[in-house]
């Protein structure tokens, strides 16, 4: 299986973080052989408190022409976007941290997240949350806010592609508290229009399970992405909105949900902030 995302610190040239490994040979990623049986049994990495340094993997850095700064206090963060993975042509090389990149671990890579961190990733589609140790930089394709290793991404269920998920970093006092152990509530979305997307990383039927809100099909792709579009700019809380090209038409869909009553009370809410009256479907 391929994953859906390019090396993390293949992408950062060596001299812009310390401790960067250089840049693997060229080829395609993949889970190679001999997995390890149960993976899906793996426990979460367990949060820690863990010392945040200003220098070393959280200095600012720079890749594909974008300046980075990472955080250095120990500050909350949430995100929605999409997730990838990456896999075995970088399993065994150094992470931004300096640490082994290890596949079968709970780990993820974050641009800006204070190395260490531990974060809470959740798959809206499917409602599934996972806790990882991020340790590592990236991902740098558009739209995309973590990437996660094999394992996480299995525990999550995102192996097929690109996925939405939510993504929250927890602080000192989520760790001290224990509160990091109580499942959060679903995060504030962000939309994500897909033609921000690289073409590889736009999300297919296979890709995308889940309730979807169907707004509008078109037989012209103009017509879809200015719809598109106005849904972006009128709408609230929709974790993607997706033109979907099936049997000659061009569909728009926001979504994914994990259940038809909450599509539908999304679909509701929508149609009070834009007009627009949504049909709730289903991806199998």
């Amino acid at each position: 299986m391929k994953p859906t995302s390019r090396p993390l610190l293949a992408v950062l040239l060596p001299l812009l973080l310390a401790g960067c490994a250089s840049r693997p040979p060229a080829g395609r990623d993949g889970v190679g052989a001999n997995i390890p049986p149960k993976l899906d049994q793996t426990p979460d990495a367990v949060p820690r408190v863990e010392p945040l340094r200003s220098g070393g993997p959280n200095k600012p850095y720079e890749v594909l022409g974008r300046r980075y700064v990472p955080m250095t206090r120990d500050e909350p963060l949430s995100e929605n976007g999409l997730a990838s993975w990456y896999g075995n042509k970088f399993h065994g090389r150094q992470t931004a941290s300096g640490e082994i990149y290890d596949m079968y671990a709970m780990t993820a890579a974050h641009k800006t997240m204070p190395l260490p961190s531990y974060a809470r990733v959740r798959n809206p589609a499917n409602g599934r949350e996972i806790i990882v140790r991020v340790n590592d930089r990236g991902p740098f394709e558009a739209g995309r806010v973590i990437d996660l290793s094999y394992t996480a991404a299995l525990k999550l269920g995102v192996l097929n592609g690109v996925a939405p998920v939510q993504v929250q970093r927890l602080t000192f006092d989520d760790i001290r508290n224990g509160s990091w152990q109580v499942a959060a509530a679903p995060l504030p979305a962000r939309a994500v229009p897909i033609d921000d997307l690289a073409p590889g990383d736009r999300p297919s039927v296979a890709d995308t399970p889940g309730f979807w809100i169907q707004l509008g099909a078109f037989r012209a792709r103009d017509g879809a992405a200015a719809l598109q579009q106005r849904v972006l700019r009128q709408g609230d809380g929709l974790p993607a909105v997706v033109i979907f090209e099936e049997a000659g038409l061009f569909r728009v869909q926001a979504g994914p949900y994990a259940g038809r009553d909450e599509a539908q009370a999304a679909a509701a809410a929508l149609q009070r902030q834009t007009g627009i009256a949504g049909v709730v479907v289903e991806r199998n």
